[in-house]
């Protein structure tokens, strides 16, 4: 695949392929940028912060260099200033370079990254799916509702890459941490670290 340029969103979030990320916006780069998507039906990418005064290892960026392609899938636009929008990412890229335009936006030279084979679970890890499943069977029980649900239908209980999605995106780990596990090529090697954090480390459960 050729390289291409895509607009960079630094947040302090990792989002994951198939993963679900509401956004406020108000900056006016990005109110530009999200209006510029919608009309064109384009994407835009999430890139992690890096912590202040470090730089990502390999890219030397002020962000991290692999980030998530999103899709904007609903966009409230009726406030003048301010958009409300849900996203869901696509796949990971990679960025090699990047350049800030006049309005601070930031716009990156990318490469697409393919996105992990469904894969079956493990049955030494098959416990990170029923706790996953059980969580979001509990989160409506517990008064959540629909529109406010942190996982998109359809679920994929069988598929180890989206188990571990998921759980990257829900625990409250350090940033850095949800970066390097989003990082991973092999899905299972990122479910059993998904594994000894929800059962050896459990004060990081959510």
């Amino acid at each position: 695949m050729k390289p291409y340029t895509l607009p960079l969103f630094p947040l302090n979030v990792v989002v994951c392929p198939g993963g679900l990320l509401p956004l406020r916006i108000f900056e006016a780069r990005y109110l530009d940028m999200v209006r510029t998507c919608l009309r064109i039906k384009s994407s835009f990418a999430v890139v992690a912060v890096m912590p202040e005064g470090e730089t990502d290892p390999e890219g030397y960026f002020p962000f991290a260099n692999i980030g998530t392609l999103v899709d904007i899938v609903e966009a409230d636009v009726t406030t003048v200033g301010l958009m409300n929008i849900r996203c869901v990412g696509r796949h990971r890229v990679k960025i090699d370079s990047y350049i800030q335009q006049a309005d601070g936006l930031l716009v990156g030279q990318v490469n697409d990254i393919t996105n992990d084979l469904a894969s079956a679970i493990p049955e030494d890890l098959e416990s990170v799916a029923t706790s996953l499943k059980d969580l979001l069977v509990s989160l409506p029980a517990s008064g959540v509702a629909p529109e406010n649900m942190p996982v998109i239908k359809p679920y994929h209980f069988e598929n180890a890459a989206w188990i571990a999605n998921r759980w990257v995106e829900l625990l409250d780990l350090p940033l850095l941490q949800k970066q390097r596990l989003m990082q991973l090529d092999s899905p299972v090697l990122r479910l059993e670290l998904i594994h000894d954090i929800l059962y050896e480390n459990p004060r990081n459960k959510v």
